[in-house]
């Protein structure tokens, strides 16, 4: 997980408090503002007498063109190094991020945040947050966490399969090309999303479309980055989804395209292993498969009781898409 600090110079308390309650790893805060920051929690410091000090640990220094890239990478070689630009660009990243460890990017808002901790899929080692707004700065952080995190995937038990008769689903259509064992989280419940396969596998209907997740009914919730789920039926281009592998490997996705169509759907129920039922609505199709607990695909048109298939699980609530501690029942 990348290494998330929060500028708070000048001092904001609502702005540290923010950074911790959110998870950020250090505040950058002005000299002799460390004591204040220790009172409102455990978080490091930068700053001229924090934790990590300028000049002796961590340096600021911009790049505005290929020449500074060698003075970059001799500073990184013994300091945290955030680099400032004001052109993103990402070729001079690139080359600094293949080069040398110990790179942070100063970014100040959502948009600089991916770009950053995107760069030749390893992305920066650390962010430096510079946007004073409250929600802005939580919300960078929840996406930033989310990136490249490892799901606890467990297993379902089927107990029914239903014919439905016709209703709308929703193929989402990303920019990434998926391989066997990747696909999306999908349910209709928030506390039980199945992993559903993508398009990725020969078969004798249609040739594979490894960026195409036939992903169910417009109702269904779709887990997104930063530990969100969204209506499959909001879904548009640009928008992010998180693609998961059977062994819970997560990778952000951007949606190309999401298309509603009317088809024949099914009725999948299931329990977890502490007899919480589940259940998800898939279009009746061969090529729409679920992922099984040994990386197999298993087609919603052969799928029986007792079988196996994968998903997530979690406690809580969700509103407007969030997580909550709250008690919400959904049948």
């Amino acid at each position: 997980m990348k290494e998330i600090w929060v500028k708070v110079d000048p001092w904001d308390k609502t702005l540290v408090t923010t950074a911790l309650e959110s998870g950020a790893a250090a505040v950058v805060v002005p000299k002799e503002h460390t004591p204040r920051v220790k009172e409102l929690g455990r978080i490091k410091t930068v700053s001229e007498d924090g934790d990590l000090r300028w000049g002796e640990d961590v340096v600021t220094m911009e790049i505005t063109s290929a020449d500074d890239q060698e003075r970059i990478v001799d500073a990184a070689a013994g300091k945290r190094v955030i680099v400032r630009t004001s052109d993103w660009h990402v070729i001079p990243l690139e080359n600094l991020v293949a080069r040398t460890p110990n790179l942070f990017a100063e970014v100040d808002g959502i948009e600089s945040a991916r770009l950053a901790a995107g760069i030749l899929e390893k992305g920066m080692d650390g962010l430096l947050i510079t946007c004073r707004d409250t929600a802005e700065v939580r919300s960078i952080i929840q996406e930033i966490q989310g990136m490249n995190q490892t799901l606890p995937l467990s297993g379902f038990t089927v107990t029914g399969v239903r014919h439905l008769g016709m209703g709308d689903r929703v193929c989402v259509d990303t920019c990434s090309m998926m391989g066997p064992g990747d696909g999306i989280l999908v349910g209709n419940s928030h506390r039980a999303l199945f992993l559903v396969h993508a398009e990725s596998l020969e078969n004798p209907y249609v040739a594979p479309r490894p960026f195409r997740v036939n992903a169910g009914a417009v109702h269904a919730y779709v887990r997104v980055p930063g530990g969100w789920t969204r209506y499959l039926s909001e879904l548009k281009a640009g928008d992010g989804v998180l693609g998961v592998h059977t062994d819970g490997r997560t990778e952000n996705l951007v949606v190309g395209r999401a298309k509603v169509e009317k088809r024949p759907l099914l009725l999948v129920e299931a329990e977890d292993s502490d007899g919480h039922t589940a259940g998800i609505i898939l279009q009746n199709a061969e090529t729409i498969r679920l992922v099984t607990p040994e990386g197999g695909a298993l087609s919603v048109v052969h799928l029986q009781p007792g079988d196996q298939v994968l998903g997530f699980t979690e406690t809580g609530g969700r509103h407007f898409g969030h997580r909550i501690e709250e008690t919400i029942t959904e049948r």
